[in-house]
């Protein structure tokens, strides 16, 4: 999640901070666009200058918190996550939309989880007919309660009561793929359609985890301490890029297991790695300092996508960012001045979704958007 940050949950720390005076779209530029599958922007005005790989910026939903949003196999619809407390979404469900039928401005998606507890991090199962995704609504109809901070903190929430879930496209629920006591979230699926990733606490500490599409076959793939999350394959399945932390010192190793016993995770320090699906040729990806998380493999499988905040003067403004699988060639993708995260190429690799506080009129709402990508 995150949100896939991780999965919705480091969203929701991070959207607060996100917030204030952005910059206005005066001219409203999505009035001058249509639905994503034959849009032509008349203006790309949604579109910053320097991001000369994005090209026909539209504006998918408008208002609220939207994130993680996930193309389906065959690139005609995605699922996300939405908070919306204005409309009755106290934190974050599922819901599913079709690129034919536009934008989100003057209709609603369709709702895929039970619209209890809390869920997370939601992904097309091959055939698109199926979407996997994590839910706390087993342990409870209300959102579990966002632990309590300091100003200048930030921790995401390991809630332990996350299992993950198998739906139909009408919100039915039709598998359950977890239910060991613990944080089981943050699932996708491999391309070759048969196998899962996800992060759980099942070992003590926060790993990834690969199974089969019916739950079985579990098998740990980490195993060094620290956060492993957010994990993707690459396009031809043979391996995964994840977000991690990897506490040295003394004390930062007992800082981290302080706080994951509270069920909490700080992500302040994170890089990208990348492995094979088993587990092997473990490496680190980025060495930035500060947060980078929310990575993607682009199409060819040689570089990945991924949001940072290590150029950034204030800590919550993240913009994405391009880097070879051997660390070289480092590119700044995205320039909105607040926050650009959890993009995701399509299947055919034309078109990217990505979320972005941008030109939302200084409101704290964080919307999907979609572009054409240039390489």
């Amino acid at each position: 999640m995150n949100k896939h940050v991780l999965g919705g949950i480091l969203l929701a720390s991070l959207l607060t901070a996100c917030g204030g005076k952005g910059k206005t779209d005066t001219k409203n530029g999505n009035d001058t666009l249509r639905s994503s599958g034959d849009t032509v922007a008349v203006a790309d005005t949604l579109r910053y200058e320097q991001e000369k790989h994005l090209k026909n910026v539209r504006q998918l939903t408008f208002g609220g918190e939207n994130a993680e949003a996930y193309w389906s196999f065959d690139g005609k619809r995605f699922v996300f996550q939405r908070t919306d407390e204005a409309n009755g979404i106290p934190c974050d469900q599922i819901y599913t939309w079709e690129l034919s039928e536009g934008n989100m401005k003057d209709r609603q998606p369709q709702l895929i989880s039970t619209g209890k507890g809390r869920t997370t991090c939601s992904y097309f199962v091959p055939g698109d007919s199926l979407i996997v995704y994590a839910s706390t609504h087993k342990a409870g109809d209300e959102c579990p309660p966002t632990p309590p901070r300091k100003k200048g903190e930030y921790y995401w929430p390991i809630y332990n009561t996350f299992d993950i879930y198998v739906s139909d496209l009408k919100g039915n629920i039709v598998r359950q793929l977890t239910s060991k006591k613990g944080y089981d979230a943050e699932a996708t699926v491999s391309p070759k359609g048969d196998k899962i990733v996800f992060t759980s606490d099942r070992s003590g500490d926060l790993e990834l985890y690969t199974m089969d599409l019916d739950g079985g076959n579990v098998k740990q793939i980490t195993t060094e301490l620290g956060y492993d999350g957010g994990a993707f394959f690459s396009p031809d399945g043979s391996k995964l890029v994840f977000r991690a932390s990897r506490p040295k010192t003394e004390e930062e190793k007992k800082t981290y297991k302080d706080l994951l016993k509270k069920g909490l995770v700080a992500p302040s320090d994170m890089e990208i790695f990348v492995c094979n699906t088993d587990g092997s040729d473990l490496r680190q990806v980025t060495t930035l300092g500060k947060a980078n998380w929310a990575p993607f493999f682009h199409p060819s499988g040689n570089k990945i996508i991924f949001s940072s905040n290590h150029k950034a003067e204030k800590d919550f403004q993240f913009n994405l960012y391009m880097i070879n699988l051997d660390g070289t060639g480092l590119e700044q993708i995205s320039f909105d001045e607040k926050f650009d995260a959890f993009p995701m190429f399509s299947p055919d690799g034309k078109q990217i979704l990505f979320s972005s506080n941008r030109y939302n009129g200084g409101t704290r709402s964080t919307n999907l958007f979609v572009a054409d990508w240039v390489d």
